[in-house]
């Protein structure tokens, strides 16, 4: 590996890694591996996510492969660094060629090396007890699972989410989050219960549509609507802080009224504290799997997703504002508070510079594309 490429690897916060990525598992009847990638540091800070939070994720790629997922590009990055193929820091477009490894993984699409390719890290619990200081936090939420699901199949082996909730244990008042759409959550409701204890814990559900087939379409191998309701069930009535996240909301295929109703009566009757949603936003990774998909599985909707997202990543000012206005008289109408649910939301997704906000109820707008 060049001395500019070691260079890049230290400022990342990761040691250069040589010889490709360590294979950990393969999972034949899926075509899935698992390959072992090295941390020097597990957090990631508001500064360099531009989120209003800090976040963990302890697995890169994820398998149960959501079309509209935004994590994509971080996966090719990484796995093209680690493997010596080339350097590139994820804004910027220069590269540094260097020399192939001859144990470098099947060469994949990487919107299916994503969801085929997993990367592990094994050291994450180590990582995080070393350079973990709160005061460095300074009063943020430390969200788990916002970039791949920690709870995904390879969780069931590699049990990383889970050593990552042990170690959190030393500490006491965060404010902690995390985001899944897998029941396998049900496994840590012991951990759950004394990290409640120690800090402030919220876990958010995340289910787009209560359509199984629906559902199907756009995430190809998730976990079906109602085995995440009835983990959602279980967290609560294990008496863990718990509700529903509809995200990302479709815009013409999951955003109607009848959709979203279905939902928050679900997550009502899943006991559920709290229900937020947000608007699809198609950022370069997300957009390069999603639009082509939707051209295939919704071709109806092509030309409005064009000319509403054109070469941005928000749909536009009237529509989430108008959505807004859904979500929040849906929320009343099933007992949900809403000005708990802006919190949450603030809190769980931050403010991306340029991003719409809920708060002109008075705005004019309607929910279409």
């Amino acid at each position: 590996m060049s001395t500019a490429t070691e260079q890049m690897s230290l400022l990342q916060g990761e040691p250069p890694v040589r010889g490709g990525l360590p294979l950990l598992d393969q999972r034949a009847s899926r075509g899935t591996s698992f390959h072992e990638v090295p941390v020097k540091a597990i957090l990631n800070g508001p500064a360099s996510t531009g989120m209003g939070f800090w976040s963990l994720n302890p697995y890169v790629g994820c398998e149960f492969g959501c079309t509209y997922c935004y994590a994509r590009e971080t996966h090719k990055w990484r796995v093209e660094r680690a493997e010596g193929a080339f350097t590139r820091h994820p804004e910027d477009d220069s590269r540094l060629p260097t020399a192939q490894p001859s144990n470098r993984p099947t060469a994949l699409p990487p919107w299916e090396a994503f969801e085929k390719q997993i990367l592990v890290k094994t050291s994450a619990a180590a990582v995080l007890q070393r350079t973990l200081f709160p005061a460095k936090l300074a009063g943020c939420a430390l969200v788990i699972g916002t970039a791949t699901d920690p709870y995904q199949p390879a969780e069931r082996q590699f049990q990383l989410t889970r050593s990552i909730l042990e170690a959190l244990l030393s500490w006491r008042g965060l404010t902690l989050g995390i985001i899944t759409k897998s029941p396998l959550i049900l496994r840590d409701v012991d951990l759950l219960r004394q990290l409640a204890e120690r800090h402030e814990l919220s876990v958010n559900i995340s289910l787009a549509s209560t359509d199984a087939a629906l559902l199907r379409q756009v995430e190809v191998r998730s976990p079906a609507p109602h085995t995440r309701l009835r983990a959602l069930q279980g967290l609560t009535e294990a008496g863990i802080h718990a509700g529903l996240l509809i995200a990302p909301i479709l815009p013409g295929i999951t955003d109607s009224r009848e959709a979203l109703a279905a939902l928050m009566a679900a997550g009502k009757a899943a006991g559920a504290r709290y229900v937020h949603g947000s608007a699809l936003r198609l950022g370069p990774a997300a957009r390069s799997r999603f639009l082509p998909h939707l051209a295939h599985a919704f071709p109806g909707l092509t030309e409005r997703y064009r000319l509403r997202y054109g070469a941005g990543a928000s749909v536009g000012r009237d529509y989430t504002e108008a959505l807004s206005r859904r979500l929040h008289r849906l929320q009343r109408e099933y007992g949900f508070p809403v000005h708990e649910s802006r919190k949450q939301r603030a809190r769980l997704e931050g403010r991306m510079p340029g991003r719409e906000t809920p708060d002109a109820m008075a705005a004019q707008g309607t929910l279409s594309l």
